[in-house]
């Protein structure tokens, strides 16, 4: 596996940088209030971030006026373990450089996807990323061996948060794992071991050789 930069032309099919917005506040915010854990730990919405000017730019510019929650995911991670989609895209940008595995929901063949179809994206730290809603993602990675992320993660208002209560009427409705997620696992994964569809098939993408 091969790791492109974002500024890659390559990365147009998956997502775009956004430029424009000042993210020094942001960061400095993130990287005071926030945890850094061994592991991977995920918070939807965080007061003090959405409390910066920035919340009102990204929610009326980034988003069009849609309602946003500004939140993050932070730690150490080398693997894929599992992919997910929202109805919309979201934004990210680290104090760190990090690292995104992605693949494109066109890649799936009868719901399944082949860890062959992976494609790896590295972010500098400081640049602000559009993911598309057609973008498989998840947790970010570790871009240095050994060295942590901190990643601001901005979504629409109330995305992964419970789980709505569906009569499932289809196949993609049993993939629904949280408001506005929709969850693919690996095998390895402890999503799968907690009730998660494993529909990744292939050896579990690891980068730990390649950072």
């Amino acid at each position: 596996m091969k790791i492109f930069p974002v500024s890659d032309p390559s990365f147009q099919n998956y997502g775009q940088v956004l430029t424009g917005y000042d993210v020094s506040e942001l960061l400095a915010t993130l990287d005071k209030v926030t945890p850094l854990p061994e592991g991977v730990e995920y918070v939807p919405e965080q007061s003090e971030l959405m409390a910066l000017p920035i919340e009102k730019e990204l929610r009326n510019n980034a988003f069009g006026g849609m309602p946003i929650q500004i939140g993050w995911c932070n730690g150490h991670n080398t693997k894929l373990n599992c992919l997910e989609y929202h109805r919309d895209s979201e934004l990210n940008v680290g104090t760190e450089d990090f690292i995104l595995l992605l693949a494109k929901r066109e890649d799936l063949v009868d719901g399944v996807l082949d860890t062959d179809k992976v494609v790896a994206y590295k972010c500098p730290a400081g640049v602000l990323v559009e993911v598309y809603a057609t973008t498989l993602h998840y947790a970010p990675c570790s871009a240095k061996k050994g060295q942590g992320f901190k990643v601001i993660v901005v979504l629409p208002k109330g995305t992964n948060l419970a789980k709505p209560e569906i009569t499932v009427k289809n196949a993609e409705d049993e993939i629904l794992w949280a408001a506005n997620k929709w969850l693919l696992a690996h095998a390895d994964s402890a999503e799968a071991g907690q009730g998660a569809k494993v529909l990744i098939k292939g050896v579990n993408t690891d980068i730990a050789d390649l950072i």
